[in-house]
């Protein structure tokens, strides 16, 4: 084993001290088979909280490759909420390693709407902290570490099969009505046959074995037990050919070094959960608590998506929307406090946000509602603010040559109850300003 691992292209391990992580998992009648050597691999429940120094500490890791969606935005409140609730800490990750479609301006917006929603992060882009650097793109001489040290343990092997095969192998379990796993043929190849086509030059990944037989179950924060057969994984690929990490590799090794306590996010994400703890597992570092929280629907209950309208926090932002109420809204998807009351301030939401509360089930995205409840937003201001607000945006739109003043102040305040978003004053105040009093008068 030591030849092999002296040729690869990565440095060796440096000597990471073990986290004190713990995780609701367990592993049952798992066995790995590391060469012809045969190790049992057990985890027990735990009860602790995955804390350093006693500390909540949760993240969200957005990719800019786009807008900051009305899903990933409830994501982040979500784990903004929790983490202020607790006295914790909010870490903002840029996981940037597709760097064929992430940008810096999509991670500026991102950056920006998260600010404007007003969920300032402790750690994180601009901020820094004590477990950068904080974007995926520059931690990649970490990931080849830990690959190198699941080399050296025989958690992960080389595989040189090419595209050709693995596509001949899915065909075959097609045919066999089988799940497209791969057949490890690499998984049980001796020093030789590896060195041999090292020397060729052959590419190669690094694959994952994963325990043959069994199942493993995580208890969900929010969904309770959920388990998973292992005989439907395989091994799989956690760094390419490339030397790129695979998405599933880097996030766990980043929410490990980076001592992340609940992982909060959305539900689409808890099929990866079984490759990230076995990753864990073999790392030697427990895991965190999960918590996956439910889509966001459109009204035909399909996935929010563009041809709903807007979807984007920096699309609402420009229609006029505030944020308080954007926030407000987007906690009610999914979570209540268990009374009748639906108007939050995100002070108030902080007071009374538990994890317990979010539903497991879809949350139906009513943009008539997101309306209302911002007009209730926009007449909770203060009337000095609101006039300030208001009536700057006549003077830049040319409705208005002033934007304070007691014809300001009066127009507001008899408009101010028929609208719900600050451009409605536009047309309102038009409206009024060209209305016939004079004929209405002489009548």
């Amino acid at each position: 084993m030591a030849s092999i691992v002296a040729a690869t292209p990565w440095s060796r391990i440096r000597t990471i001290t073990k986290l004190e992580l713990a995780p609701p998992i367990f592993l049952q009648s798992s066995v790995y088979y590391c060469k012809r050597r045969r190790f049992s691999v057990a985890a027990s429940l735990s009860t602790n909280t995955n804390k350093v120094d006693g500390q909540v500490r949760v993240r969200f890791a957005p990719s800019p490759t786009g807008n900051l969606h009305v899903g990933g935005a409830r994501t982040a409140l979500f784990n903004y909420l929790f983490a202020r609730s607790k006295g914790g800490k909010f870490v903002l990750r840029i996981e940037d390693t597709d760097l064929e479609r992430s940008t810096k301006e999509s991670e500026e917006a991102v950056l920006q709407d998260l600010s404007w929603l007003g969920l300032d992060w402790d750690e994180g882009p601009g901020v820094g902290g004590d477990y950068g650097p904080y974007r995926q793109s520059e931690r990649n001489s970490l990931y080849k570490q830990y690959a190198d040290k699941l080399l050296e343990s025989g958690h992960v092997y080389r595989c040189f099969c090419s595209n050709e095969e693995l596509e001949k192998m899915k065909e075959i379990a097609k045919l066999k009505q089988l799940p497209p796993v791969y057949t490890g043929k690499w998984a049980t190849a001796t020093d030789a046959e590896v060195q041999k086509e090292l020397e060729r030059g052959t590419p190669y990944t690094y694959r994952f074995r994963v325990p043959k037989g069994g199942s493993l179950k995580i208890s969900d924060l929010i969904r309770g037990e959920v388990s998973w057969n292992l005989d439907t994984l395989g091994d799989f690929v956690i760094m390419r050919s490339n030397g790129q990490p695979v998405y599933n590799f880097c996030v766990t090794v980043d929410d490990a070094t980076m001592a992340i306590s609940h992982v909060i996010r959305a539900e689409e994400h808890l099929p990866n959960t079984l490759r990230q703890a076995l990753i864990y597992k073999a790392l030697g570092f427990s895991m965190p608590y999960f918590a996956h929280v439910s889509l966001i629907l459109a009204p035909d209950r399909s996935k929010l998506s563009k041809r709903h309208g807007a979807t984007s926090v920096g699309q609402f932002r420009e229609m006029g929307y505030l944020p308080q109420a954007m926030v407000n809204y987007l906690a009610l998807l999914g979570w209540g406090d268990g009374t009748e009351n639906e108007f939050f301030t995100l002070k108030q939401l902080v007071e009374k946000f538990t994890i317990e509360r979010v539903n497991k089930s879809g949350a139906i995205f009513d943009s008539t509602k997101l309306r209302w409840m911002n007009g209730q937003h926009l007449r909770a201001i203060p009337s000095n603010e609101l006039t300030k607000l208001i009536g700057e945006r006549w003077k830049s739109t040319g409705i208005l040559t002033e934007s304070k003043g007691p014809f300001v102040d009066e127009a507001i305040q008899l408009l101010k109850d028929g609208i719900d978003l600050v451009p409605d004053s536009d047309k309102a105040l038009s409206n009024l300003l060209s209305y016939p009093l004079r004929d209405t008068l002489t009548r």
